[in-house]
């Protein structure tokens, strides 16, 4: 038996939502002409799907009471994007379930699938590469990610069982703006009973979501994915790093992720013939920030800490070091 298209597909969605449809109604939302509308119903009947023929003047087509589309009546093209989502999902940190669900939720996905097909999804998934690697990723609860999402949709406080970076568990009450994915893990922002304060929790973290009654407004231009990178760049390290770069809010951010950094306009240096900004940023090792200021191949200042002024010396020395040196004085390959 051949296998549905899409319209087809498309015509058995439109008729599951119940009632009697005309032909003429079902033509102009499926952007075909009402004989092809004949024909596709056709095909449904072929498919053992009881579409009933209504007589008269407001007479079309509709199911058979209490019949349910059967799950996963897909066509080659949703099939492949279920099995490609599933897999470059997994490897981006967006699928929030286990390995083990993910795999089994594809095996699934391929045993209802016709032999053939099933075939050439295989030998694709058997040999597709990825030039990105795969990102670590840390796994939230499913039911926590849902409670979260709709109680954001619907701006109702969660009460959240939480434990912090150090293991220690606390109970609190969150006004959830937004969910945000950012490099594998999964974050909830908003108002925060514990603190007082707009805050930003890992969902990994977070062992018990519970709904609660009442509502709540979402501060007019809140920014979610803003909110959770400026906090991402204010964790604590062992440096805290100040800087003035000469250059645009827009051109310096181009070059540093928002995760990384927090780009100041220095809007009381406009007697400066070029914008500058002031650059806040936390690293754990200087040497990074040194490079980072070479690849921006901007004027900067340093403002602190005084122990970069020695990293970007010793990296302007090396990098001297290495352009001036003569190909028989390498040790690299002798071509």
């Amino acid at each position: 038996m051949a296998r549905p298209t899409a319209r087809v597909l498309a015509l058995l969605e439109i008729l599951q939502a119940g009632g009697t449809r005309t032909v003429a109604d079902l033509a102009d939302r499926l952007g075909v002409d009402e004989r092809t509308v004949r024909r596709y119903v056709d095909h449904l009947i072929d498919l053992d799907v009881p579409v009933r023929s209504v007589r008269g003047r407001y007479g079309g087509y509709r199911l058979a009471p209490g019949y349910r589309m059967p799950p996963l009546m897909l066509t080659d093209e949703e099939a492949l994007a279920v099995l490609l989502g599933l897999v470059a999902g997994r490897r981006a940190g967006l699928v929030t379930t286990s390995v083990a669900a993910a795999e089994s939720a594809a095996a699934k996905v391929r045993r209802v699938l016709p032999e053939a097909l099933g075939r050439r999804l295989e030998a694709l998934l058997a040999t597709v590469e990825f030039t990105a690697p795969s990102r670590p990723v840390t796994t939230p609860e499913a039911g926590v990610l849902l409670v979260l999402a709709e109680a954001a949709r619907h701006r109702r406080p969660v009460a959240l069982g939480y434990n912090s970076w150090g293991g220690r568990r606390s109970e609190r009450t969150l006004q959830p703006y937004g969910i945000v994915l950012h490099s594998g893990r999964w974050y909830v922002t908003g108002a925060d009973s514990a603190s007082g304060e707009v805050r930003t929790f890992r969902l990994d973290r977070i062992e018990t979501a519970t709904a609660l009654t009442g509502s709540f407004e979402v501060p007019e231009g809140f920014d979610p994915t803003a909110r959770v990178l400026s906090g991402l760049a204010e964790v604590p390290y062992l440096h805290e790093v100040s800087l003035r770069i000469q250059g645009t809010v827009a051109e310096v951010r181009a070059r540093i992720p928002a995760g990384i950094a927090t780009v100041e306009d220095l809007a009381a240096d406009r007697d400066l013939p070029e914008p500058w900004v002031r650059v806040r940023l936390r690293a754990e090792r200087l040497e990074w920030v040194a490079a980072m200021l070479a690849w921006l191949d901007r004027p900067f200042v340093i403002e602190s800490p005084d122990a970069l002024r020695d990293d970007v010396r010793a990296l302007s020395r090396r990098l001297a070091a290495r352009a001036d040196a003569l190909p028989d004085e390498t040790s690299g390959p002798p071509w």
